[in-house]
């Protein structure tokens, strides 16, 4: 089985996940669900979930002290395109939820007992380059308009930013960059994680069906990249704190999104 574990399986003898069409309410609906699998241990999940602020609070920290108050944006936007990886534990407890197991927060780390395992952290590999990437390219844009030398302080960077022509060019310039890379993500990863997690298959299978899930449903998955975006940007106005709140609700949505988007496999039995 290890051939299937790798980026670069020949997927001849693999059967390629088939994909449903599925509507503006079915993305509402993994939404509510993900919701309700977050009330349910809400003590447990903000427990493990308190990694992300104090990781977001650390980074603007550094980037402050390190003269790259240019970055702190680009950073806080960075979240939503390691979010799928770093939510995948939540993946795990929505699955076992669904299948009646034991679903305490200990079960988040099940994970590294996939085996897929390899599989997953190649796909997070990939998320990870695309972050690095999108951090050199806010830097570029960045210098191309303001040039080389560091912001002197946050007040005249934020001033600079909202009323001058060229940080409204930056504003723009940048935030159609991000959504780029925010497209990237949304394709590489809408669906890999949580199916790496329910079968056994290959990291080129996990991102190929991810992207044809997004081919085949285009509008309702722009609806959930804007309920993801929407989302984060909430929490992190809110100091971060908020994401030991908003990002076990996405992770547990993207569960069951991923249901109503990919078809079971052959004899696989589901949960109500």
């Amino acid at each position: 089985m290890g051939n299937a574990q790798t980026l670069t399986d020949a997927d001849t003898t693999i059967d390629h996940p088939q994909i449903r069409k599925i509507s503006y309410a079915d993305v509402i609906d993994a939404l509510w669900l993900g919701l309700e699998d977050f009330r349910q241990k809400p003590s447990h999940y903000v427990f493990m979930c308190l990694i992300y602020p104090v990781v977001g609070i650390v980074i603007l920290t550094w980037a402050s002290g390190g003269n790259a108050l240019q970055l702190v944006y680009p950073m806080m936007a960075g979240f939503a395109l390691l979010g799928p990886f770093a939510a995948i534990g939540l993946y795990e407890i929505s699955r076992r939820r669904e299948l009646d197991m034991d679903a305490s927060w200990r079960h988040a780390f099940e994970v590294l007992r996939a085996p897929s395992l390899r599989s997953i952290l190649a796909v997070g590999g990939m998320l990870v380059v695309l972050f690095v990437v999108w951090m050199y390219a806010a830097q570029a844009i960045y210098q191309s308009i303001f040039g080389a030398t560091a912001p002197a302080s946050a007040a005249a960077f934020l001033g600079d930013v909202l009323t001058t022509p060229q940080g409204w060019a930056l504003i723009l310039v940048g935030n159609a960059a991000g959504f780029v890379f925010a497209v990237i993500a949304l394709c590489i990863s809408v669906v890999a994680f949580p199916l790496l997690l329910d079968r056994n298959i290959g990291a080129h299978v996990a991102v190929e069906t991810s992207m044809r899930a997004v081919a085949a449903n285009p509008l309702p998955m722009i609806l959930w990249g804007l309920i993801v975006a929407v989302a984060l940007l909430i929490a992190s106005i809110l100091f971060l704190i908020g994401l030991a709140i908003v990002m076990p609700i996405l992770g547990h949505a993207t569960w069951h999104l991923y249901r109503r988007v990919v078809e079971p496999a052959a004899g696989q039995e589901r949960a109500a």
